[in-house]
C-alpha cells in the first residue's frame, strides 16, 4: 500500500554534532532521519513504544541517504519524512533535509515489523494498517 503521508519535524545542529570545519559529522544523519521518523509515526497515530509494547519491533535493513551540501553547526534542519509504503512485513520511508529550503539531504529506509521474542518478519498490527488506509494514495 502506497501512502501521502508526511511529517515534517525541526532539529537544530548541536555543537557536539559537529566536527573541527562545524560540519554535522556525516554519521549523525542517521539520527536525524531516526528522528523524523520517530516523530512522523507519532502524527500517524502509532509510536514506537506502543509498538514495543505490544512484542512488535521495527529494526531497519536498508538505509541509504545522498548527502547534497553540509550541515553546519546550529542550523535548523527541516526534516521532512514521508511514510511511502507498506509492503507486507516492510515499511519504506523516504526522508529530505533541509536548512532554510534549501535540500541538503535525501535518504531512504526499510524497516521490518518483526516479534520481539523471535525476531522473525510478522504481519504489520492491524491498527497500524488502519491508520495507514487513512492515507493510501
Amino acid at each position: 500500500m502506497k501512502t501521502d503521508f508526511k511529517h515534517s519535524t525541526t532539529l537544530r545542529v548541536r555543537y557536539g554534532e559537529t566536527d573541527q570545519m562545524g560540519y554535522s559529522y556525516y554519521g549523525n544523519y542517521a539520527q536525524y532521519f531516526e528522528v523524523g521518523r520517530v516523530e512522523a509515526l507519532r502524527e500517524l497515530g502509532m509510536s514506537y513504544k506502543s509498538l514495543e509494547d505490544r512484542g512488535v519491533m521495527l529494526p531497519v535493513s536498508h538505509f541509504e541517504v545522498n548527502y547534497k551540501a553540509p550541515a553546519l553547526y546550529d542550523d535548523a534542519l527541516e526534516i521532512t519524512t514521508h511514510v511511502s509504503e507498506l509492503k507486507g512485513p516492510r515499511l519504506i520511508f523516504y526522508y529530505e533535509i533541509t536548512v532554510n529550503e534549501r535540500l541538503i539531504a535525501t535518504a531512504s529506509t526499510t524497516l521490518v515489523f518483526v516479534a520481539k521474542e523471535t525476531m522473525r518478519p510478522i504481519a504489520p498490527p492491524e491498527d497500524f494498517i488502519q491508520l495507514l488506509e487513512n492515507h493510501a494514495k
